[in-house]
C-alpha cells in the first residue's frame, strides 16, 4: 500500500503484541519525515517553527519507540488478573496510543493541505509544536515509569506492587525527575486521551475554571479580569499557562469553592429538567442525639456522637427513592401508589476529594440510580475537609450509618435485611473505614460494597498511575495533594474569598427538610396505609431554616521564542518552547502577573532545580505573583508531607483478618484515572486473601466521570455497568 493510499485510512491504536512497527507509527514517521523535509526549504516564521516541530518528533521517535516496548513487557506483572489488563503502566501506554492518533491527524492534515491556499500556516504550526512538545512529555514520563519498576517489590500475592517499597522516599524520585512540560496537556491537546463525548465537556469545564479564577483571585481591574476570562475559552496557550499556575499555587478553598460550583442553581437548571424526578427526595437533618444499637452479640452499644474540630452538630442525609413506601419520611406529600417496605438499603457516600461536594451534587446520577435500583438510595452529607478533617467524616458516617439501622423501617421505608455501601472516589474510602468500625463496634455489616475510583492509600506514594495528575484535567496534581493534606492535616485558616464565592445550597422542587428527634417518633407508628392516615405526619413538621446554612452545602503563541536556522537543534528548541511557557506570565502578561514587578534579568538556571509533577525543589525560582498567596509556601515544603499510617485513612492497611471477613466487592475505575493503581492494588490484596473480588475497568473515562453521565454516551455506560454491578451484590 502506498503512503498517498494509507494516508486516508484512519489511523488505529497500536497493538502491543506485533513486533515490527505497527502502522501508526509507520505512518506517523513518514507523515513526518514528508512534512519536514518540505518546509526545510521555507524560511518564514512560520515555516521554520513548523520544520523545527517535526524536527523534534522525529528526534524523540525511536527513544519512545523503544520506552514503549520496555514499558509494554512490564505492564501484564502488574494487572489484576488476566483477563482485567489494567495499570499504571498501561494507562501510560494509553496516552502514547492516542498522543500518536492526535498528532498523526495533525500530520496529516498539514500534509493534505499543505499546498492548498486555504491552507492556515500560522494554526497549524501552533498545532504541531503542541504536539512535539506532548511528545517531548510523554517520553519523559516513560523514563520515570523505568524508575519506578526499579523500586518494585514483591506483593502479598507474589507479583510485583504498584506501591514503592518503603526504602524509596517520594522525595528521591522528586530530586531524580527532571523538567515536565505540564502546559502541553492544558492547551491545544487538552483531553486528547479521553473518549471524543467527554473531550469537549472536558475543555468547557477547564476553561470554566480557568475563567472562575479570575474571579476568586480579584487582582486587577473589572475590565482586566474579564477580558482574560475571555481569553481562556479562545487562546489554548493562555489557558495552559493559567491552569497550571493555579494547579501549582492555589489553595485548597479554590478547589473547593469551584467543585461546588455544580450546586448553584443556574449551573443546575439544565442538568434538573435532564434528571428524572422522584416522588421521594427528602433531606433529613439528624440530630446529635444519644444513639443506641444493640451488636451481634445482642449488647447494647453507645454509637458516639460526632464531635471532633467542629463540635456537635446536626447530619445532613438525602432519601432517594422511586417509589412511596410505607414507613418512608415525606411519602405523606407524594403522590401515587404506596409500596411496602423494600427489603434492601442502598447506604451511599459521595465523592470530592473530602472537601467539596455534596449529595446535592452527585443527583445528576444518583437519581437514574435510584430509579434503576428500585430500592430507598440513602446519600450522607458529611462535613468537609479543611473545617472538619479527619476523623470527623468518618464519625458522621458512622454515627449516620447507625441512625440509619434503627430507623430504617421507620422512617427510611426498608426493612434493611440487606444493606449495601456505594461510594465513589473519598466516599469510597469512607465506606472502607465505616466497614472497619462496623467490624471493631460489633455493629450489623454491609451485605456487600460498591465503590468507583477509590483511593486506599492517602499517602503521598509515588505509583504509575498517580502521575497521571499532571495530565488531568478534572483532578491536576496539586488540586489532589491540597485534598489529601486539607483531610490529613487540617486548616484552621479558612480563607476570606471563600466566603465571597460560597455556594449556597438550595432545595430542588421535590426535596425538603425534616429535622427528626426521637420525640418525632413515636408519632411515626405507620398503620397498614401508610403515613397518610396519620395525624402526627412527620411531613407536617416545621422545616428548620437555619438548615440551609449546614454542611449541605496574554500571551500570543507567535512570540515564542523563534528557530534561528533549519539546523537548530531540537533540544534547544524543546528548551526555548519550556522555558517560554514557565515565565510566560510573568515576563509577557502583566495582567497575568497582577501588575507585580518582577526582575527576570539575574534569573539563572543554575540557581534552581525544576523537580517533578511541574514543581520547584531545592532552590526555588522567583515565585510569580499571579495568585494572590502571598504566605503560600514552596512546593517541596507544601507537598512533601508526612500522613498517620492509619487504616481509617488509608484502607489498604487495614488488617488481613478484617480484610478476609469483607463482604462482596466490586470495584470500578478507569483506564485513565490517578486511583487506578489503588483500586488494582487493593483488588489484588483482597483477591489474595480469598475474598469475593471484582474489578472493572472501563475506558476512556475520567477520574468523577460518574458527574458527566448526562454529558457523555461513555460516560452514561460507565453509570450502567455501576448499576448493574449493584444489582449483583443485591442479589447475591
Amino acid at each position: 500500500m502506498s503512503l498517498a493510499d494509507e494516508l486516508t485510512r484512519p489511523l488505529e491504536p497500536e497493538n502491543h503484541n506485533e513486533e515490527r512497527d505497527p502502522p501508526i507509527w509507520r505512518i506517523l514517521h513518514e507523515l513526518a519525515t514528508s512534512n519536514r523535509d518540505y518546509f526545510a526549504k521555507q524560511l518564514d516564521e512560520n515555516g521554520l517553527r513548523i520544520h523545527a516541530a517535526h524536527n523534534v518528533i522525529l528526534d524523540n521517535y525511536q527513544e519512545l519507540r523503544e520506552l514503549y516496548k520496555e514499558i509494554s513487557e512490564i505492564a501484564p506483572e502488574f494487572d489484576f488478573d488476566e483477563i482485567t489488563p489494567g495499570n499504571g503502566y498501561r494507562s501510560f501506554l494509553k496516552l502514547v496510543d492516542q498522543c500518536l492518533l492526535h498528532t498523526g491527524s495533525i500530520c496529516r492534515h498539514i500534509h493534505s493541505y499543505k499546498d492548498s491556499v486555504l491552507f492556515r500556516k500560522s494554526n497549524y504550526m501552533r498545532e504541531i509544536e503542541a504536539c512535539s512538545q506532548l511528545v517531548v512529555s510523554i517520553t519523559t514520563f516513560l523514563h520515570h515509569l523505568k524508575t519506578l519498576y526499579s523500586w518494585s517489590e514483591l506483593a502479598s500475592d507474589g507479583k510485583l506492587s504498584l506501591f514503592p517499597s518503603d526504602e524509596h522516599s517520594p522525595q528521591e524520585l522528586l530530586n531524580q525527575a527532571g523538567n515536565i512540560d505540564q502546559y502541553c496537556f492544558y492547551g491545544r491537546c487538552l483531553a486528547f486521551q479521553f473518549v471524543d463525548s467527554v473531550k469537549y465537556v472536558l475543555k468547557g469545564l477547564v476553561s470554566s475554571m480557568a475563567t472562575f479564577s479570575e474571579i476568586y483571585y480579584t487582582n486587577g481591574s473589572l475590565l482586566n479580569r474579564c477580558t482574560q476570562s475571555v481569553k481562556y475559552f479562545i487562546d489554548p496557550e493562555a489557558r495552559a499557562r493559567r491552569i497550571v499556575n493555579i494547579s501549582q499555587r492555589a489553595e485548597v478553598d479554590f478547589c473547593k469553592s469551584f467543585w461546588m460550583l455544580n450546586e448553584a442553581d443556574i449551573v443546575q437548571f439544565v442538568p434538573s429538567m435532564l434528571m428524572p424526578s422522584l416522588p421521594i427526595n427528602q433531606v433529613i437533618s439528624i440530630p446529635p442525639d444519644e444513639l443506641t444499637l444493640t451488636t451481634t452479640d445482642g449488647i447494647n452499644v453507645k454509637i458516639p456522637i460526632p464531635n471532633s474540630h467542629i463540635g456537635k452538630k446536626p447530619i445532613h442525609v438525602r432519601l432517594l427513592s422511586s417509589k412511596r413506601r410505607i414507613g418512608m419520611v415525606g411519602s405523606a406529600r407524594a403522590s401515587g401508589e404506596l409500596y411496602g417496605p423494600s427489603d434492601v438499603l442502598v447506604f451511599h457516600c459521595h465523592g470530592g476529594g473530602f472537601v467539596a461536594q455534596t449529595s446535592k451534587s452527585h443527583e445528576l446520577y444518583l437519581r437514574n440510580w435510584a430509579i434503576e435500583l428500585d430500592v430507598p438510595l440513602l446519600s450522607v452529607d458529611y462535613s468537609l475537609a479543611p473545617e472538619a478533617p479527619y476523623p470527623r467524616a468518618i464519625e458522621e458516617v458512622v454515627y449516620s450509618y447507625a441512625w440509619a439501622l434503627k430507623h430504617a423501617n421507620s422512617l427510611l421505608g426498608s426493612t434493611a435485611k440487606k444493606i449495601i455501601f456505594v461510594g465513589d472516589s473519598a466516599g469510597a474510602n469512607l465506606n472502607l473505614a465505616l466497614t472497619t468500625k462496623c467490624f471493631e463496634m460489633n455493629i450489623r455489616k454491609p451485605d456487600g460494597i460498591f465503590m468507583a475510583y477509590v483511593p486506599v492509600l492517602v499517602e503521598f506514594v509515588p505509583s504509575p498511575s498517580r502521575m497521571l495528575g499532571l495530565t488531568d484535567p478534572l483532578l491536576p496534581f496539586g488540586f489532589m495533594m491540597r485534598c489529601l493534606k486539607a483531610y490529613t492535616l487540617g486548616d484552621t485558616q479558612i480563607s476570606p474569598k471563600d466566603k465571597d464565592v460560597d455556594v449556597e445550597s438550595t432545595t430542588s422542587d421535590t426535596e425538603s427538610f425534616a429535622e427528626v428527634s426521637e420525640s418525632d417518633l413515636i408519632a411515626l407508628a405507620l398503620s397498614p396505609n401508610g403515613d397518610e392516615t396519620n395525624e402526627n405526619k412527620l411531613a407536617s413538621l416545621p422545616s428548620d431554616s437555619t438548615l440551609n446554612s449546614v454542611s449541605l452545602v496574554d500571551v500570543d503563541a507567535t512570540q515564542l521564542p523563534q528557530p534561528t536556522s533549519t539546523s537548530e537543534t531540537s533540544q534547544d528548541y524543546i528548551k526555548k518552547f519550556f522555558d517560554f511557557y514557565k515565565n510566560a506570565a510573568a515576563r509577557l502578561s502583566p495582567s497575568l502577573a497582577n501588575g507585580v514587578n518582577h526582575d527576570y534579568d539575574n534569573y539563572s538556571d543554575s540557581n534552581t532545580s525544576v523537580g517533578f509533577f511541574g514543581l520547584t525543589f531545592g532552590k526555588s525560582i522567583k515565585k510569580l505573583r499571579e495568585l494572590d498567596d502571598e504566605d503560600a509556601k514552596s512546593p517541596s515544603e507544601e507537598f512533601v508531607f508526612t500522613v498517620p499510617r492509619d487504616p481509617l485513612l488509608s484502607p489498604y492497611r487495614i488488617s488481613d483478618d478484617i480484610l478476609r471477613k469483607l463482604p462482596p466487592i466490586k470495584i470500578l475505575t478507569t483506564d485513565l484515572d490517578p486511583c487506578l493503581d489503588d483500586c488494582v492494588m487493593f483488588g489484588r490484596k483482597l483477591k489474595q486473601l480469598g475474598n469475593n473480588i471484582t474489578l472493572d475497568i472501563v475506558k476512556g473515562l475520567p477520574h468523577g466521570f460518574l458527574s458527566l453521565s448526562g454529558m457523555s454516551k461513555e460516560a452514561q455506560e460507565g453509570s450502567n455497568i455501576c448499576i448493574k454491578k449493584i444489582k449483583q451484590l443485591m442479589n447475591m
